[in-house]
């Protein structure tokens, strides 16, 4: 056996070298020896190809099989899995889930599934909580009060499922921010507000006045609501841009109670536009108080109740045109159907109200005038005057109003109430306009046009 002296191959690079004869040995010819070496070195050479020792001392495989400490290694390295059966089968869900130009008005709502809710919390960018309400079974959660405008709510939900593992959610999210607002003004023919709480007569028309005009019409005439005890269908007309008036077929039933709401906050009214504030008044419908004003018997006759109760001698409007500063003034007392818009007692008139200069031969006032009953925007009222009782229940001298003796409008000063009727029959010129006060004049056929919703 011949047996080389020195390094091995390996630690060589496989050069030539020269065996303990004397005899140069080529890498071939080497490995021919080696392998002449017999079965003991082949089962030595076996066994260093198939292990090796590490610093430990550990056997382990170098040809790709299950190292003895592959186990011990891996812990060390990755960590365990965690179990299936240990995660929470309780699942939260939120709306919204977050997000910007949330509306206000959208309610927050939190809901579980597989568990139960033992937590919500909805906090306002001051730290203080929203209001809200769980239900019975814990199985979701709803707001309660309204958000606001261009503000960040965060929201905290716990759960648990049945086995007592919590889960949880949290979220945030910002409210819509408004290009611009309009406030709602719950009023009356006139610009007079409605007064919560007031009786009113059973010709009251509600009025929402909005303090910007409104592009999306049907959006807000949603948001208007009449609430009637006992109910009647009603209907909102449009008499322009920012005022919607609203009345059913016939007068209103006294004892009706009625509340009027404007809900329009957060609700869009055009573009960018969007409601300031929600507005809300309730009042209630007194006595059937009709009076009719009728120029062929130069007399107003009071009905109550669908009684007559007085008979009033009067003078109207002369009839005709007087030219005033805008043109031609007309001096009939127009007749349809007005309402009672206020009393004043004086009233403080002029000519130069309507467009007719007081210093003009057809003009006059100012002056005080009592007992004043006002029927008409532009300034028709029953009221006194004794200069002109001579002319009352025979002929017309009036420049539009009816004129009475001072018992006679004292009377209807007193005994009438705002909404009160006041029907004016068989005199010329053209019907009172609604924009007048003239409401009840529109037949009910054209009335419903006047809708964004019909």
């Amino acid at each position: 056996m011949v047996v080389e002296a020195g390094m091995s191959d390996m630690e060589h690079g496989g050069r030539v070298r020269v065996a303990a004869s004397g005899r140069r040995v080529t890498r071939a010819s080497r490995r021919f020896v080696l392998l002449a070496g017999g079965p003991a070195l082949v089962a030595l050479l076996m066994l260093s190809a198939c292990t090796s020792t590490n610093k430990g001392g550990a056997a382990h495989s170098t040809a790709g099989g299950t190292t003895q400490d592959a186990g011990q290694r891996s812990s060390s390295s990755t960590p365990p899995a965690t179990s299936a059966a240990a995660l929470p089968k309780a699942v939260i869900t939120a709306a919204p889930a977050g997000g910007t130009a949330v509306s206000p008005i959208q309610p927050v709502t939190v809901a579980v599934a597989d568990g139960k809710l033992t937590s919500v919390k909805l906090l306002n960018p001051e730290g203080k909580v929203v209001s809200g309400a769980l239900a019975a079974d814990a199985k979701s959660w709803k707001s309660t009060e309204v958000l606001g405008y261009s503000k960040t709510y965060t929201l905290s939900a716990l759960a648990v499922d049945a086995d007592g593992r919590p889960a949880t959610k949290s979220t945030h999210f910002t409210t819509l921010t408004p290009a611009n607002m309009t406030m709602p003004y719950l009023q009356r023919p006139g610009g007079f507000s409605l007064d919560n709480g007031a009786t009113y007569g059973i010709g009251i028309v509600p009025v929402v006045h909005f303090d910007e005009s409104i592009t999306d019409k049907r959006a807000a005439e949603k948001a208007l609501l009449v609430t009637t005890t006992p109910h009647v269908d009603g209907v909102w007309n449009w008499v322009d841009g920012q005022n919607a008036h609203w009345r059913p077929r016939a007068y209103l039933v006294p004892g009706t109670r009625v509340t009027v709401a404007a809900k329009v906050y957060g609700v869009q009214m055009g573009s960018g536009l969007y409601g300031q504030s929600d507005q809300s008044v309730s009042f209630t419908v007194g006595a059937s108080h009709i009076a009719v004003a009728d120029d062929i018997t130069h007399t107003v006759r009071v009905f109550f109740g669908g009684k007559l109760v007085r008979t009033m001698p009067t003078s109207m409007g002369r009839g005709g045109f007087v030219q005033g500063k805008n043109g031609p003034i007309p001096l009939w007392t127009m007749p349809g159907t007005y309402t009672v818009l206020t009393h004043e007692n004086p009233a403080i008139m002029s000519s130069d109200s309507y467009g007719l200069p007081a210093s003009s031969p057809a003009g006059y006032g100012p002056e005080k005038i009592y007992w004043s009953t006002k029927i008409s925007t532009d300034g028709i009222y029953l009221h006194e005057l004794n200069a002109t009782i001579w002319a009352q229940g025979h002929t017309d001298v009036s420049h539009g109003c009816l004129n009475m003796n001072t018992a006679n409008a004292q009377w209807y000063f007193q005994h009438s109430v705002v909404g009160d009727v006041v029907q004016v029959i068989h005199t010329g010129g053209v019907p009172v306009q609604v924009w007048q006060n003239g409401d009840w004049t529109v037949p009910w056929s054209k009335w419903v046009t006047g809708s964004a919703l019909h």
